[in-house]
């Protein structure tokens, strides 16, 4: 106050309430960039649950027919369908090291797969525990891996798309950093022959074989991301009502002699007489009297 005399709501416009609100506003756009990211992953997840019911459980459709293309994937559209071919496992096996497992840290075993038109197919037959360090240094004896069939296989497997390089981290021995498929194209000396836009994880083969740990269907969750979205929009929601709560205070310390504080403080006493005493107030009487 100035001399006494109310300054209503005007302390509003001072330095102090302009940085209070340009906080406000930062921290609303950064909770609405957040909730904006987790309804982004919301729908990647909720796309991906499409593929997998589209997809996963379809009749396999044989390799050349479904990517005509050897270098393209559309993983949209194709990610979990499932292939045949038939060919002739070849080569030796690479093993996709650091990745987890229900033993812990393991590797994926990558074989080539010679096909009848004469292209080569990488096939992840599955999870084997054996360190990425161990596959590195050449400590793996041949009869540790498991066999794939000799002699002409007819395989099924469902695509995924080529990995991408590791920044950092390359190939070593038996060993890949990713299943990334021109790498493997090029350690294996199948360059343009081989698919290099997608490769399959088993599903079957026949005559069977010995193979890694197969990965089980994926869950169809969608993950908390809608309640994280929501729940920025609440911090909101939250820090205006705080703002406000904070601003009508000082408004109410500026202003005590104002027909509006007057106004308020008349009803929330009504409200408080209608209501009648608190047990609080009823142990202050007591312990007053």
């Amino acid at each position: 106050m100035t001399d006494g005399a109310p300054v209503g709501w005007s302390f509003l416009r001072s330095s102090r309430w302009i940085g209070y609100f340009a906080m406000l506003a930062i921290f609303s756009i950064a909770c609405v960039f957040l909730g904006n990211w987790q309804f982004d992953r919301r729908a990647e997840a909720r796309a991906e649950i499409d593929r997998i019911d589209a997809n996963y459980d379809a009749p396999a459709t044989p390799l050349a027919e479904e990517l005509p293309n050897p270098a393209a994937f559309d993983e949209d559209a194709q990610k979990w369908r499932t292939v045949e071919a038939v060919g002739e496992y070849v080569g030796d096996p690479y093993l996709a090291r650091n990745r987890p497992g229900r033993e812990g840290v393991g590797s994926n075993l990558i074989q080539a797969l010679r096909t009848e038109d004469g292209r080569v197919f990488f096939v992840d037959r599955g999870w084997v525990p054996i360190d990425g360090h161990e596959a590195e240094t050449g400590g793996i004896a041949a009869e540790e891996l498991p066999d794939p069939p000799s002699g002409e296989v007819r395989v099924e497997a469902r695509l995924r798309a080529s990995e991408p390089s590791i920044p950092g981290r390359t190939s070593a021995g038996r060993t890949v950093a990713s299943i990334e498929l021109p790498e493997l194209a090029r350690l294996t000396d199948t360059e343009g022959e081989a698919y290099t836009g997608a490769y399959g994880m088993l599903v079957t083969e026949t005559p069977a074989g010995e193979h890694g740990v197969l990965p089980q269907k994926p869950e169809r969750d969608e993950g908390p991301h809608l309640s994280y979205a929501l729940q920025w929009y609440v911090f909101i929601g939250i820090a205006c009502i705080g703002v406000a709560y904070a601003a009508r205070r000082e408004y109410r310390g500026l202003n005590p002699d104002s027909s509006a504080v007057r106004e308020q403080d008349r009803r929330s006493a009504e409200r408080r007489r209608r209501r009648g005493p608190s047990d609080a107030e009823e142990e202050d009487a007591l312990i007053g009297g």
